[in-house]
């Protein structure tokens, strides 16, 4: 019976398939693996179902190898160096597809608790200063109608752009590093300039790591219009965290909804402490079922691997 090692607590559906299979470690800490740790756990284990956090930086390839698979829970692997995994004789795969919708989903909710002030005006009635209706208590901005500008149109940046046309008659527009076409009414901007200054709405849903850390900068935040919200459910380095506190801070954009960090779970204390920010704890995936589809498919690349077939999900 091979060895696997899970770094995080997963739905029991997915333990309990894992065990019928494999000798199973399973972490309980809600931390992730560091470097060290990575390095150890690929020396010792056949094969891990790791997740986002853990370390697995080309530091951690560098010594004895007898892990053959990392089947990470979740569709971003940027904190998996997939060259230094290849060069090791690691295979890689990812989740993807069953991510879809829920990722989407969080990003309506960011969308419209972001311009409709869902959070301050909750923290308002929680504090117990709500004083009654006034016809301009709280003025916020009315999505129906205003126009999305989706940084990525990969699957998630298409479910995003679904739900803005079908559902608020949102204009569509998209930058994205290579032509795409896809089924949404929409229009493909070609300087990420230019749509950071004619979307009302930002979202950012590309893969994080790469070329795209710090995709969105200062010099990017400042072509927003004053009225603009941003929003990232995408990764936390995709955005200069620090330029973006500030433009928050001088009021040079209306508001901004996140899901993702930089350092997570480190959250700046200047940015807990704006108002014109809505902040979740990265629950793009947060549903039971979403969680569950995500394992199985994670322990289904690790079945491949163990069956000698090529990983359904490879990355």
């Amino acid at each position: 019976m091979k060895t696997l090692l899970i770094t995080r607590l997963l739905p029991e559906a997915n333990l309990a398939a894992a065990r019928a299979r494999y000798d199973v470690t399973l972490r309980t800490e809600t931390c992730g693996l560091t470097v060290p740790e990575s390095a150890a756990a690929l020396a010792k284990y056949d094969a891990i179902l790791p997740t986002l956090g853990d370390q697995f930086s080309a530091d951690a390839f560098a010594g004895d190898i007898r892990c053959g698979v990392l089947a990470n829970f979740g569709v971003g692997y940027n904190h998996i160096d997939v060259a230094a995994a290849k060069v090791a004789g690691v295979q890689v795969s990812n989740t993807p597809d069953v991510v879809t919708d829920a990722t989407a989903d969080i990003g309506m909710t960011l969308i419209l608790a972001t311009c409709r002030r869902a959070g301050e005006g909750e923290r308002l009635v929680r504090a117990n200063a709500w004083t009654g209706w006034q016809p301009t208590q709280m003025l916020g901005t009315h999505v129906t109608g205003k126009t999305v500008g989706i940084i990525g149109m990969g699957r998630i940046g298409q479910a995003v752009a679904r739900r803005c046309h079908y559902g608020f008659d949102m204009p569509v527009i998209f930058f994205n590093r290579s032509r795409k076409s896809c089924d949404v009414p929409s229009r493909q901007v070609d300087q990420l300039g230019d749509l950071m200054a004619q979307a009302d709405i930002i979202v950012v849903t590309v893969p994080g790591g790469g070329s795209n850390t710090n995709l969105i900068d200062a010099a990017a935040l400042a072509k927003m219009k004053p009225t603009g919200v941003f929003v990232n459910i995408a990764r936390g380095d995709v955005v200069d965290e620090e330029a973006l506190i500030a433009a928050l801070q001088a009021g040079r954009i209306a508001g901004a909804g996140l899901d993702v960090y930089a350092k997570e779970p480190v959250v700046p204390e200047a940015l807990r402490a704006l108002e014109n920010a809505v902040l979740l704890p990265h629950l793009g995936t947060a549903a039971l079922e979403v969680r569950a589809a995500m394992g199985q498919m994670a322990l289904e690349n690790i079945n491949a691997w163990d069956d000698g077939k090529p990983l359904p999900q490879v990355v």
